[in-house]
């Protein structure tokens, strides 16, 4: 196994660095098939006999297993590099899918908890910060575009995995042109193979094509010293163990939970929200689930171009002001959502675009701003540890939004006055995560790792 050692996969002179995000991308763009859940989750609601709730706990899993295995296993993929994390994380990912489809195959809801959920869900946390850290280091002159490229696939994943899901499902399903047709658990036990085939293949290549500078490597022309242009932005470095302690890694670890509990709770429902939102009267809704298939892909377009436009976006606005947008803006967003998005289809579309982007612009900013307090030292290891926001999200989101509709009614006969409380409680956590945010200042020096330059410069004054 000695060719997923880190030393084998350090570029050679005059390797050209945009050949990397390729590889970043074959991993986030299979680990993002994770927000495509929603196409399904009405059949298995069916073939298992159980709630919204019951099913979204798969999700939840999967999750909370992204975030903890990203905080574990942090400090092991910087050391050990991007292939072996990688490879690590297609197993996981692809042994997650087999596992779900022969619970689901059994009738066994616990085996696809176990399966998608943890183990697939420990594959999405080290596929997930495999590649960020490794960008960063190959674009130290535009960080927040870097981490915009590296993440941007985790939102587009869902973009190809919800046409092609539905379509698998209509394949292996022979009653899919019935009038109100619910996808069999037999169909949805072969997409999970299906995926698991697929997946794999394009994970290990781009395990196989990813690579690392060189120490000392800088792009021509850069030069670090220009690179301290904000005042939060500091060329000194903090290592994980210290990030921790610090007040500013639990402000940013509170703002990056608050946003993304107030998207995931629409994402994860995305494709039942917008057929309630438009039901009428007789029960029937406007929205066929074929759109509501495709509304599910038309998010993951605003997720993706959230991350990569607005995370570039940061490199000149600075990363708090960017994150003052996505959640003041947001809470003004959610609360026009909750009140009138159901008067027009337009406006729920166009709302629900825009709001998606501010979450996906958090996830591909934090490492950015990680990266202006704590500096490159082990930012990959302080992502790790700050995606555990992520894991309690995951919880709170889902959990939030599936309550408030299991009060309401069932599936089938909810409507958009059964989504005000919950979008209404979003608009309540976007507004802490906006004080917590302006609350960021910069690191206290007593946190920064020991420079040996400055013990150099020091070192005359003592002889002298």
């Amino acid at each position: 196994m000695g060719w997923l050692d880190r030393d084998r996969t350090i570029a050679p002179p005059g390797f050209n660095r945009w050949l990397v995000p390729p590889a970043a991308l074959a991993v986030h763009l299979c680990i993002g098939q994770a927000y495509a859940t929603s196409v399904y989750k009405t059949a298995l609601v069916k073939h298992f006999g159980a709630s919204l709730t019951e099913i979204g706990v798969i999700f939840s899993i999967a999750i909370v297993m992204l975030g903890l295995s990203a905080a574990i296993m942090g400090t092991w993929v910087d050391k050990n590099g991007p292939r072996k994390a990688m490879f690590t994380s297609a197993m996981f990912w692809a042994s997650g899918f087999l596992i779900g489809s022969l619970g689901i195959f059994s009738g066994q809801l616990w085996l696809v908890y176990l399966g998608y959920g943890f183990i697939g869900g420990i594959g999405l946390g080290i596929g997930y910060i495999s590649p960020v850290s490794t960008l960063i280091k190959w674009f130290p002159d535009r960080p927040g575009l870097a981490t915009g490229m590296a993440i941007m696939g985790f939102g587009g994943g869902a973009l190809i995995a919800s046409p092609v899901s539905t379509a698998l499902l209509k394949m292996y399903d022979p009653n899919s042109g019935a009038k109100g047709w619910v996808a069999s658990g037999d169909s949805v036990g072969k997409l999970f193979l299906t995926l698991a085939v697929v997946y794999l293949a394009y994970m290990l290549f781009g395990a196989f094509t990813i690579k690392v500078p060189a120490d000392g490597w800088k792009p021509a022309g850069f030069d670090p010293s220009k690179v301290k242009t904000a005042t939060l932005v500091t060329t000194d470095n903090v290592s994980a163990k210290n990030a921790v302690k610090t007040k500013q890694f639990w402000l940013v670890w509170i703002a990056l939970f608050c946003n993304v509990t107030a998207g995931i709770g629409i994402l994860e429902q995305a494709a039942p929200m917008i057929q309630d939102f438009f039901r009428q009267s007789d029960g029937v809704s406007l929205v066929s689930a074929a759109v509501a298939s495709g509304f599910v892909g038309l998010l993951s377009i605003g997720n993706m171009s959230g991350r990569f436009a607005w995370s570039a976006t940061s490199d000149v606005t600075g990363r708090k002001r960017i994150y003052m947008m996505y959640l003041g803006v947001g809470a003004v967003l959610y609360t026009v959502l909750a009140l009138g998005g159901s008067t027009s289809t337009f406006l729920y579309v166009a709302l629900a675009f825009v709001i998606i982007s501010f979450y996906g612009g958090g996830f591909a900013t934090v490492p950015a701003y990680l990266r202006d307090l704590f500096g490159t030292f082990q930012v990959g290891a302080i992502h790790g540890r700050l995606l555990t926001a992520w894991s309690a999200a995951g919880i709170a989101g889902p959990l939030i939004v599936n309550a408030f509709l299991d009060a309401q009614g069932k599936p089938g006969q909810l409507t958009a006055a059964s989504y005000q409380p919950a979008l209404l409680t979003m608009v309540g956590l976007l507004v802490i995560g906006f004080v917590a945010n302006l609350l960021v200042k910069p690191v206290d020096a007593r946190f920064h790792e020991p420079r040996p330059d400055r013990v150099r410069a020091e070192e005359p004054a003592l002889e002298a």
